[in-house]
């Protein structure tokens, strides 16, 4: 439709106008990550017919569950014959963004692109620009949806490097409820990039559970920017997984628009190798009676990097707000590096705010006094480790998706579990 393309345009002009965020000076959302090696490569879009048998294999290492609704994006389009459950959604919009946007106009023309933030990044921009195929999540007013929609992205093996620009727009309407889950892997050893954008709309009195799962391949890069707008009442809770990928960012950017609006976001990041993997979650309080929560862990190893910039911003008139940040960082060797930085910026003077950030490495002493109880010494690590992540992970209401997690952590050993905590760093500890 002509408005859509209106869209694209703007999207390229704006990425014409802005380019990709490589500058290493006056950069302070991108000081910590270099991104020059994604925007000087070249990528192209995979027009041949992915392999089947690889695909098959690629999506049993996601956590699934035959009573969710799994809508699955090879190499940036929706593919119908690894879907399932798509008819099962009562009242419930949920499929692919192209097609939806086609008989479903009115809510796409109404939210689609309107909640950019003011600096928008290149990587943002042209995401906009190629905006085409994607996930659309429309929950009509007063639904309250039981089962799960899960948003499944996989990138698969090519000759030669490829990108995908996978859209998602999830609205829910007042005094709705929903559970998404968004996974993005790709296939061991393949090189590529995932430029994801999603924009969620939590309208008044509604309630929006959200799940991020990134899982690349460790020769991949992701960058994955999300906006989302809470209303009046409105609920957002959030979770976010990370791993794999040479370089990832989770860039989160949550405007609370009016008194009783709220949101909740945890995370936990894993790096090993070379690693990047960088947390950027920018919240804005820009009502009064308004609460958030920020509460990110890290293990790092090897000389992997990982950088946490979390911003809040207490407007003047966001009186009786309440605002915590926190991120926590597991060292397990002395050539990793976290460059954590919690932020706030105050404008308010009636309101509850604190922060902090910390980084260690294991407690000798927690160590010694399981050894001195017969577990042995990796045994002992991989615990350690364990009770350090579950903080995070047992607060994921999803089972599957929360036991998928554990055995990622509690189990090591070769073959137990998936994707590259198994094959770094756990099974090196």
């Amino acid at each position: 439709p002509e408005w859509l393309q209106v869209i694209q345009d703007g999207g390229l002009e704006t990425f014409n106008s802005v380019e990709f965020p490589t500058a290493t000076r006056g950069n302070e959302k991108w000081k910590y990550t270099n991104v020059g090696p994604v925007a000087r490569k070249t990528f192209e879009y995979p027009f041949e017919p992915h392999d089947g048998y690889a695909l098959e294999k690629l999506l049993a290492t996601v956590p699934r569950d035959d009573n969710w609704t799994n809508l699955v994006f090879v190499d940036g389009r929706f593919d119908p014959e690894w879907s399932s459950n798509t008819a099962s959604l009562a009242g419930v919009t949920a499929g692919n963004l192209h097609d939806l946007l086609a008989r479903n106009g009115r809510v796409g023309r109404k939210h689609l692109g309107r909640y950019a933030a003011d600096e928008i990044n290149g990587f943002a921009a042209v995401n906009t620009a190629f905006v085409h195929d994607g996930a659309f999540i429309h929950v009509p007013e007063g639904s309250v949806q039981g089962s799960v929609i899960h948003l499944v992205f996989v990138s698969t093996s090519r000759p030669r490097p490829t990108v995908a620009y996978p859209r998602t727009l999830i609205v829910a309407e007042r005094n709705s409820a929903v559970t998404v889950l968004e996974s993005f892997v790709g296939e061991p050893g393949s090189s590529y990039f995932t430029n994801a954008v999603a924009e969620i709309v939590v309208e008044e009195g509604a309630e929006l559970e959200h799940y991020r799962y990134m899982m690349e391949s460790a020769q991949a890069h992701h960058i994955g920017t999300t906006w989302v707008d809470v209303a009046c009442d409105g609920k957002f809770r959030s979770i976010s997984l990370a791993s794999g990928a040479a370089v990832a960012r989770n860039e989160l950017e949550v405007r609370l628009v009016a008194p009783g609006a709220s949101c909740d976001v945890r995370g936990i990041y894993v790096t090993h190798g070379k690693q990047h993997i960088d947390n950027h979650i920018n919240i804005d309080h820009a009502s009064s009676h308004t609460s958030s929560a920020q509460y990110f862990k890290g293990i790092l190893d090897d000389h992997s990097r990982a950088v946490f910039s979390g911003r809040v911003l207490v407007r003047r008139d966001a009186q009786k707000s309440y605002a915590s940040q926190a991120d926590k960082n597991l060292m397990l060797s002395k050539g990793a590096r976290v460059n954590t930085k919690p932020s706030m910026e105050i404008f308010a003077d009636d309101v509850q705010c604190f922060h902090g950030a910390t980084a260690g490495a294991v407690s000798d002493e927690s160590l010694l006094y399981m050894r001195s109880r017969g577990i042995e010494e990796q045994v002992a690590r991989n615990l350690l480790v364990h009770g350090f992540a579950s903080e995070i992970i047992d607060g994921i209401k999803l089972e599957p998706l929360r036991e998928h997690m554990d055995r990622m952590f509690s189990d090591p050993r070769p073959g137990s579990a998936p994707g590259p905590i198994r094959q770094g760093v756990l099974a090196d500890v």
